[in-house]
């Protein structure tokens, strides 16, 4: 199954999930959750493919570790014993993250949207901790710099659009009624960028690590 398939299966089993539940939360108080979180995203080291220039010491995409901001709302669908299931729509953003080769062959730097509507189970609900799980799919957008790493203009596209499969896991603590903190984990699987260089993928990794603030009301 392509990941575009998957990530329209996960989606629409979302909104099934969804539909079929969300009578049950009428009745529910302090359902709803706002949390913002800052952080820093990941992605490992990539080998050039038929290097253009044979005698490159170094033919890999090396990648920086740009802050990041996720934004997330969420909705208590359902309750039964310790879990709880949520609808929640995690949108992360990184503006920049710098992108370094050996040789002047790829764009200076690269920026990322994601937006994936997913399904999240907390563990231990009602509990003032509470550790979670989450997974979903959606949208994702990247912006690639209109200048080459050194010198030169980038010869390929300046943004481009992709699915993106999200798995993610985290930890809620309440010291408050409404107001706690979040720390999270999550890898956003995507598509390339246009690096304008063969990787031999198709798909990446994002993984991002933040911690921030939750509301919940």
């Amino acid at each position: 199954m392509s990941a575009k398939r998957l990530a329209v299966f996960v989606v629409l089993v979302l909104v099934l999930v969804c539909c079929a539940v969300a009578q049950d939360s009428s009745s529910l108080w302090l359902v709803n959750q706002l949390s913002f979180t800052v952080g820093r995203s990941f992605v490992s080291t990539q080998s050039i493919e038929n290097d253009a220039y044979p005698t490159d010491p170094d033919p890999r995409i090396h990648f920086g570790k740009p802050a990041t901001v996720e934004f997330n709302y969420s909705r208590l669908l359902r309750t039964h014993k310790i879990f709880g299931l949520y609808a929640e729509l995690p949108v992360a953003i990184y503006p920049r993250m710098n992108l370094n080769t050996y040789e002047n062959q790829i764009p200076k730097d690269v920026g990322a949207l994601f937006v994936t509507p997913s399904a999240r189970v907390n563990i231990f609900t009602a509990d003032s901790v509470t550790p979670w799980v989450s997974l979903g799919a959606g949208y994702g957008r990247f912006r690639e710099a209109p200048l080459r790493n050194y010198y030169g203009p980038n010869p390929g596209p300046t943004g481009n659009n992709t699915v993106v499969l999200q798995v993610g896991a985290g930890l809620d603590a309440w010291f408050w009624r409404r107001w706690g903190v979040r720390f999270e984990l999550r890898d956003f699987y995507s598509g390339l960028p246009d690096y304008t260089v063969d990787t031999s993928r198709s798909r990446q990794h994002n993984y991002y690590v933040g911690a921030g603030v939750a509301h919940r009301f």
